[in-house]
């Protein structure tokens, strides 16, 4: 018989490994439950395999489906103090429910209607706005306007006052990356209210932001600045340069010289230019650029990440599923889970005429804690 109210269930069973099933076992077992204990040898094969086994599985969304909803929420749901963003996540179905992608990642897309405003706000989770598509909103961050264009990623670190403003007599879409559900597991978020609205000053549309203007040169760190705050002082990180270094690294591989990840791959990861480190304290971010016909290596990784493809075709294998992609699709790759891509793309559906992959991970929270571990199949590493 159970303890009442008590949460801890046990039950002996007669396997390998396990104590002989017996009444002076079932005692040991009910006095455990009283005192909320729960012993190791009934739990270690779910607490301790002998790889990680993610409760996430891989998932594809399509952005022509996620684009039209967004639509028509944009004809529905206002955007104000009841839900501050017209933002709507992607929920792995492994993770029950929770508007979460990952264990640890939140990708989201919002869409902004012409002339509307996002208030004003602030919390302790790091965040970013890749834009795949469309060009008229800024996003102000402390009173910093910076556009938003195709291809530009905006990192944002936590606890910075931010809203945004849609200029155009357009609509406009975009993905979110935030990391709410490791400060949700962790317990540590915050959260504050800014002002309704951003002031007429702060209404504008420069070309650059003051933080591109400050930090936007390659390699150089002006000397004006203090102490920094986490995260990336630079806010948005032009497509037109990240274009560039894939461009380079393929023509150099061309010429002999290297510079790819492995043949027909180039990639590059967004640092912060004051430190080198990753943009965000808990994410990182990346663009693969695979040429057609290229087909990346498979490749297991401890943790999570979640991809957009900004541009082109091809197909993707994630664990034992493989599913056709085209521009703005995104996908979930959930820890320890083999992932490989292969280009299909052409001058027909591509503007470089390859499969550019957009990656966001928990990678930096990982090797923090020296949790990081890399397995190219076919390979001993």
């Amino acid at each position: 018989m159970t303890t009442p109210d008590s949460p801890v269930r046990l039950r002996a069973t007669d396997a390998p490994g396990q104590p002989d099933v017996t009444p002076a076992l079932d005692r040991l077992y009910r006095g455990f439950e009283r005192e909320l204990l729960v012993p190791l040898w009934t739990e270690i094969g779910d607490l301790m395999p002998a790889h990680p086994r993610s409760h996430a599985v891989p998932h594809l969304w399509r952005w022509e489906s996620l684009r039209a909803l967004a639509e028509q929420a944009g004809g529905l749901v206002p955007v104000g103090r009841g839900g501050e963003r017209r933002a709507i996540a992607l929920a792995n179905p492994g993770l029950g429910g929770r508007p979460f992608a990952t264990p640890t990642l939140w990708a989201a897309i919002q869409y902004l209607m012409p002339g509307e405003d996002a208030p004003e706000h602030r919390h302790t989770q790091h965040a970013f706005r890749f834009v795949v598509e469309g060009q008229g909103v800024w996003t102000v961050v402390n009173g910093d306007a910076v556009p938003m264009r195709r291809g530009d990623f905006l990192p944002q670190g936590g606890w910075n006052w931010h809203a945004h403003h849609n200029a155009t007599d357009q609509p406009m879409a975009w993905i979110d990356g935030l990391d709410i559900p490791f400060q949700y597991a962790s317990e540590t978020q915050f959260f504050e209210l800014g002002r309704d609205e951003i002031s007429d000053a702060e209404r504008i549309t420069p070309e650059r932001s003051r933080s591109e203007r400050l930090w936007g040169h390659p390699g150089l760190r002006p000397l004006s600045a203090g102490e920094l705050a986490p995260g990336t002082p630079l806010l948005s990180y032009k497509w037109e340069f990240t274009d560039r270094a894939l461009i380079d690294q393929l023509s150099l591989e061309s010429q002999g010289f290297g510079g790819t990840v492995e043949p027909g791959h180039a990639a590059v990861r967004y640092t912060n230019p004051a430190t080198g480190a990753d943009v965000l304290p808990t994410i990182r971010v990346e663009m693969h650029r695979v040429v057609r016909g290229a087909e990346t290596a498979p490749v297991r990784e401890t943790g999570s990440s979640v991809y957009q493809v900004f541009d082109g075709s091809g197909s993707v294998t994630v664990g034992d599923r493989t599913w056709s992609v085209t521009r703005g699709d995104l996908f979930v790759v959930p820890s320890w889970q083999s992932f490989s891509a292969r280009s299909e793309s052409g001058a027909t559906d591509s503007d470089s005429g390859a499969l550019d992959l957009f990656r966001f991970s928990d990678a930096p929270i990982l090797e923090a804690l020296q949790l990081n571990r890399t397995r190219i199949e076919g390979t001993t590493r």
